[in-house]
């Protein structure tokens, strides 16, 4: 008979697939796919913690969708998304700007949008240099990545080239420890050069094909 531990890992998966594919199809947030595909699958609002996947399950789940339906379209589309953020990276370079997100994973589609992480001496610096540019910002909050136990960080978002960037403003020492890989030994974040080497890994890999 199935044991609670394995009925769980079953829940798990379930509601992993579920989300990634709200993800995927409707471009959902991680948390409302989460919250969503619990419901679907357990028929609760709030169910017991150890039934929900976390972030890197449902991100694997995300990858495997997409290499079953996402296509040459998916890989055109994130091409496209990594080319435009490394303009924005150039162009912001003085403040230390790391990618992060679907961008950087490979599971970015048609829905997703660029973020980036600004490192520099004070948030104002950055929307200073933005508005002599004439660029245009909105101005929101965003969870410090270090956790709960930190204030949300601003956040500007603006049009690039017809592409949505959201830049968190980071002040420039919580640089340091953030250049950990994550769990499952990928990369949380990457620089300009960083960002340059993965697309010419991509080259390298359709050349091959």
């Amino acid at each position: 008979m199935p044991s609670p531990h394995s009925d769980a890992l079953q829940m798990r998966a379930e509601i992993a697939v579920f989300a990634a594919r709200m993800i995927a199809q409707d471009g959902a947030d991680y948390a409302t796919a989460r919250r969503k595909a619990a419901r679907q699958v357990l028929g609760v609002d709030q169910p017991a913690p150890n039934l929900m996947p976390d972030n890197l399950q449902i991100e694997d789940e995300v990858r495997k969708y997409l290499a079953l339906f996402g296509g040459p379209a998916q890989a055109e589309r994130l091409a496209a998304l990594r080319a435009t953020a490394l303009q924005v990276m150039d162009a912001l370079q003085e403040f230390h700007p790391y990618l992060t997100g679907a961008v950087l994973n490979g599971t970015a589609g048609e829905h997703d949008e660029i973020h980036l992480q600004l490192f520099a001496d004070s948030a104002k610096e950055v929307e200073i240099y933005l508005l002599n540019r004439n660029v245009n910002i909105e101005i929101s909050e965003t969870p410090h990545f270090k956790g709960g136990r930190h204030d949300p960080v601003e956040t500007v978002s603006f049009a690039w080239h017809k592409e949505t960037i959201h830049a968190e403003l980071y002040d420039y020492h919580d640089l340091r420890g953030a250049l950990k890989p994550r769990a499952d030994g990928r990369l949380q974040r990457v620089d300009a050069n960083g960002l340059r080497a993965l697309m010419a890994n991509d080259e390298t890999l359709e050349q091959d094909e």
